[in-house]
């Protein structure tokens, strides 16, 4: 390719870009500052904290022995929850073609120790759901959803406490089909976690988004436009309660929520029993824009140190 093409490639992909930002900017611009809001909150210290640090046998860190335990952990790991579920549609006779199969597989890979600037921590990520109609005669897959991206995030610590994490990604999530079943959008979003004690942690998530789907530019009125949620385990770390709502557009209280509940197998182990519930719009690309109420059971794996939303 010559150079003179390059540069009118580049030019054009920058062009496309900058339109559907501000397109996209236009919708979302009124919900940014409530949601700056709730990171502002999330990401203070919370008065009569518990101290939330990494332990070592029960020893507390500064905030450079946090950073450095944290870097010598691998490399490669969990990203989000991995999971294999099958359940129904709620509120039906259950048959084959309102049961499935959805499962997700998500890891993540550390590129750097935290000698970036402000200790922060640059990763490749890649998450991939799947709905599965098992039940159907030669079992065949309904939706695939890929979602890669590169990340920047910084542990936040405070008075030699670990009280959460912020990133900032870059994301493309589509499902690999063309024509009209060819479903993408990409985000950069912005995240925060933050614990209020060792057993509950809340979090939320904010995206600015850049739709090249041409038949799903309406998807912010079904997969919103940032969420938030909480994460409490029991005291003694056998049971785990997730539950996230994603706002759609639009100012009144619609939204899409997932609940899910884990009983943890074994003390040493990360692997739940898990019931996952889903109930809104956007629970697959393909299907975007279609209401679901679905409750499934199945198994869970969950990251050790974070689990992210």
């Amino acid at each position: 390719m010559s150079l003179k093409c390059a540069l009118f490639s580049f030019n054009f992909t920058i062009s496309l870009i900058w339109r559907n930002f501000a397109d996209e900017m236009r919708t979302v611009t009124s919900h940014l500052h409530l949601l700056a809001l709730v990171l502002l909150f999330m990401l203070q210290p919370v008065a009569g904290m518990s101290q939330i640090v990494v332990l070592r046998d029960q020893e507390q860190f500064n905030a450079d022995s946090i950073r450095r335990d944290y870097d010598d952990r691998p490399y490669f790991g969990l990203y989000k929850d991995n999971y294999f579920t099958a359940g129904t549609t709620l509120g039906g006779t259950p048959t084959k073609t309102n049961s499935d199969v959805k499962f997700q597989i998500s890891i993540s890979q550390r590129l750097t120790k935290s000698t970036l600037p402000l200790h922060s921590y640059l990763f490749l990520f890649y998450t991939q759901k799947s709905m599965w109609n098992i039940f159907e005669e030669s079992m065949p897959f309904h939706d695939l959803n890929f979602n890669p991206g590169i990340g920047v995030s910084r542990l936040i610590i405070v008075k030699g406490q670990l009280v959460g994490k912020a990133t900032m990604l870059i994301e493309h999530e589509s499902n690999g089909r063309d024509g009209l079943e060819s479903r993408s959008w990409n985000k950069v979003s912005w995240s925060g976690a933050a614990f209020i004690d060792p057993n509950l942690m809340v979090h939320a998530k904010f995206w600015i988004p850049i739709v090249d789907g041409e038949n799903n530019r309406d998807i912010l009125k079904y997969s919103g436009i940032y969420q938030a949620g909480v994460q409490a385990l029991s005291s003694n770390r056998r049971w785990v309660l997730d539950a996230t709502f994603v706002k759609r557009k639009g100012w009144n209280f619609n939204g899409n929520v997932t609940l899910n509940v884990g009983y943890r197998l074994s003390r040493k182990a990360n692997q739940f029993l898990m019931l996952h519930y889903y109930n809104g719009y956007g629970e697959c690309l393909l299907d975007y824009n279609r209401f679901h109420s679905r409750l499934r059971i199945g198994m869970l794996i969950r990251p050790n140190f974070f689990s992210d939303f």
